[in-house]
């Protein structure tokens, strides 16, 4: 495979897309066609200096992590996010493999959601994407990088969430969290960085080892659809979460909104204002 030809078509593709068309804004006058190599590295969770130097062929071997990431950001149909695979020197993502394509059904929802706080995980319980309304709301997951972006790495291991949790409610939380992972582990048993993902959470956590070898099911008892977030600037907000789940791709989506008119959907609003506002916007407005 020649450097260039992955490159290559990872450039072409950025090319093709429009800031419109990610929810981004056209920003004026704009000399390079398409996506800014900045703004698509941002969407995949990636330094612009990699995306640079993958599309000139001095970067060679993309991890699989990078070229699902770039698939999504770049919002690829099947037949092109195989072809990056195997270009990238890797298997094409099968029926055995947790799925991790946001397909265009899913993305469009996302489109629709875009004003409200949402992420998106896959099987595993690992993030996929979320908008600029979660980031502001949860901090900035674009700082999260391998486990790191796997909620129950970061229940066990990690700082958690801005989520608050009594200590009854987070054990709960992880126990169920372990179980789905059994269950996901059951359907995808050839999957191989599954199988890394539950060696490393039993390499690090004995919790995990011990919930993991006792097999038990889940307790059936909902945690509550009502969240309290705990957020550095606004404090406690209360909101509704709901998780919404794409059977067809073993996808889960997770929407936070407040009831309108409230003084939660007020923080809320503030809590995003303040989380994506740039300092320029901000002195602006003063």
């Amino acid at each position: 495979m020649e450097s260039s030809e992955l490159g290559g078509l990872v450039r072409s593709w950025r090319e093709r897309m429009t800031p419109a068309s990610v929810g981004l804004p056209e920003g004026g006058r704009r000399r390079a066609i398409g996506l800014r190599r900045e703004e698509l590295a941002a969407l995949a969770g990636i330094s612009p200096d990699y995306l640079t130097r993958l599309e000139q062929g001095r970067a060679t071997s993309p991890s699989a992590q990078v070229v699902q990431s770039l698939a999504r950001a770049l919002r690829l149909s099947d037949a092109e996010r195989d072809l990056l695979h195997r270009l990238a020197g890797h298997a094409t993502p099968g029926l055995s493999v947790v799925p991790t394509r946001i397909s265009a059904s899913v993305q469009r929802l996302l489109d629709r959601l875009a004003h409200a706080p949402v992420a998106v995980y896959d099987a595993t319980g690992t993030l996929l994407v979320a908008n600029a309304p979660y980031d502001a709301l949860m901090g900035d997951t674009t700082a999260w990088h391998g486990i790191a972006r796997t909620a129950l790495w970061r229940n066990l291991v990690g700082t958690g969430s801005r989520v608050v949790h009594t200590p009854e409610e987070q054990a709960d939380l992880i126990a169920m969290q372990v179980a789905d992972l059994r269950g996901t582990a059951s359907r995808y048993p050839t999957d191989r960085s599954l199988r890394r993902l539950i060696a490393q959470l039993k390499a690090e956590s004995p919790l995990f080892v011990e919930l993991w070898n006792s097999g038990a099911a889940p307790d059936q008892r909902e945690l509550g659809r009502s969240k309290t977030i705990l957020h550095p600037a606004v404090g406690p907000i209360d909101l509704d979460c709901d998780s919404l789940v794409v059977a067809q791709d073993d996808l889960r989506i997770m929407v936070y909104t407040a009831e309108p008119g409230t003084p939660d959907a007020e923080k809320l609003a503030l809590a995003i204002v303040l989380g994506t506002q740039t300092l320029s916007d901000v002195l602006a407005d003063d």
